[in-house]
């Protein structure tokens, strides 16, 4: 070999030892990546400029495909143009070619866009496209994206070097971008626990601290969520020598169940100080919740006032699941007057009713959790046993009577989860 050629051979090897350079350091800046906490948007910023740089590009994009929704078009994530480019236009697949991708798993490669027979590009899509080169993004071999370059340089054409370094690029990238969405998951999901954690916690500071305490009477009341946070709600405020009290059941569950909660509760707690009679908390509790909450949203409500000097309690039921006064004979009355759930119509004007209150006589109010507990076959505990359960243990003192009857439920339901808050509340007059 001569001089000059031996000259020639050693420039073409320094070029080509250079660019093999570049490709390591793009393609270890990309692997260093993978294995950082950088943010999904951060990751995709950084492949783009990669590929606009060491591909000498004017613009380079990464699509990605929605993993929740993957039958909705591709979305583009980031979109980069060349710094020294004067005006940013942005340049888009069309359908075709990303469903030639998306149908092929593989590369494209074309440098006279206008010409090439397999797609016909309208104008108004690709005036400024001369040349693309895109790669599918694959993971455990579907394709969860496209990264695609715009434009060679300087009347340049893509080269099969160039479609090899994007390969590479993209079968790294595509981990790097499955790595990051799930870390971004992860943050979700520790988000919502906190969330759930300080809704929870929340919710227990809006129930009863304390039982209230009347000579003469037994009470007790319980609420065991479905879930970290629930719909049940139930209350106690004393007023002059009466105790007014609540159990309400939200529509729903989780977090929206529970704002509507205390919302309920905030309505509940205000219209006890303004209004004297049951029907009337009931009826401004309805035109309230109706007022501040949407349509589909409402409440299963019963409000009762005890008069604990004349041994009465006057109640009004709106839609809820019928409490049950048990004498101490076993005798049972159903308390049923009131009128609709709350939240769902303005102008109802509920009714009340009064019951008198015997010595030995209990009255058990439960949200529908107890009776719709379900067991493995898909039978309901259901009203039957709850009644039957009440009298039997009719003689129990408050806190004991709802300890069996949540027994009673858990034994019935055996390994079922529990699907519905389950809430008691038990009045017993002792004397």
């Amino acid at each position: 070999m001569d001089r000059e050629n031996q000259t020639g051979f050693l420039r073409n090897e320094i070029k080509r030892l250079r660019k093999s350079l570049e490709e390591l350091s793009v393609l270890n800046e990309i692997a260093t990546a993978i294995s950082s906490t950088l943010e999904l948007n951060e990751i995709i910023d950084l492949i783009v400029w990669k590929c606009i740089k060491h591909l000498d590009t004017e613009q380079a994009a990464v699509m990605l495909l929605d993993e929740k929704t993957p039958d909705k078009p591709l979305q583009t994530m980031i979109r980069k143009a060349d710094k020294q480019t004067n005006r940013f236009i942005p340049f888009r697949l069309n359908s075709q070619i990303t469903g030639w991708i998306l149908k092929n798993k593989k590369p494209l490669l074309v440098n006279d866009i206008r010409t090439d027979e397999k797609f016909k590009w309208s104008l108004s899509d690709s005036s400024m496209i001369k040349s693309v080169l895109s790669v599918p993004l694959l993971h455990k071999g579907e394709v969860i994206g496209i990264i695609s370059a715009f434009n060679k340089k300087n009347e340049n054409n893509f080269t099969e070097e160039d479609k090899r370094l994007l390969s590479i690029i993209a079968a790294q990238s595509s981990q790097t971008i499955v790595n990051a969405r799930l870390l971004e998951e992860e943050k979700k999901l520790l988000q919502l626990e906190q969330e759930l954690k300080t809704a929870a916690e929340i919710q227990v500071n809006i129930l009863p601290k304390e039982i209230p305490e009347i000579p003469g009477y037994d009470i007790a009341a319980i609420n065991i969520p479905a879930r970290e946070v629930g719909g049940d709600y139930y209350d106690f405020i004393q007023k002059e020598n009466r105790i007014v009290f609540c159990l309400g059941d939200i529509t729903g569950k989780g977090i929206p169940a529970a704002l509507l909660m205390a919302n309920l509760q905030a309505t509940f707690r205000s219209q006890v100080k303004i209004h004297s009679t049951v029907k009337d908390i009931t009826t401004s509790c309805n035109t309230l919740l109706k007022n501040s909450t949407e349509i589909d949203k409402y409440a299963t409500f019963f409000a009762g006032i005890l008069d604990y000097k004349n041994h009465k309690i006057t109640y009004c039921n709106a839609g809820h699941n019928e409490p049950v006064k048990v004498s101490v004979n076993g005798e049972t009355v159903r308390l049923s007057k009131g009128g609709i759930v709350l939240g769902i119509m303005n102008g109802i004007m509920y009714e009340e009713d009064t019951i008198q209150i015997e010595t030995g006589d209990i009255l058990v109010v439960y949200s529908d959790g107890i009776t719709e507990t379900m067991n493995s076959q898909g039978a309901e505990f259901g009203e039957n046993r709850l009644l039957q359960t009440i009298i039997d243990y009719r003689n129990l003192t408050a806190a004991g009577l709802l300890e069996k009857i949540i027994k009673e439920t858990e034994t019935f339901s055996g390994q079922e989860l529990q699907s519905d808050d389950k809430t008691l509340l038990i009045i017993r007059r002792v004397k």
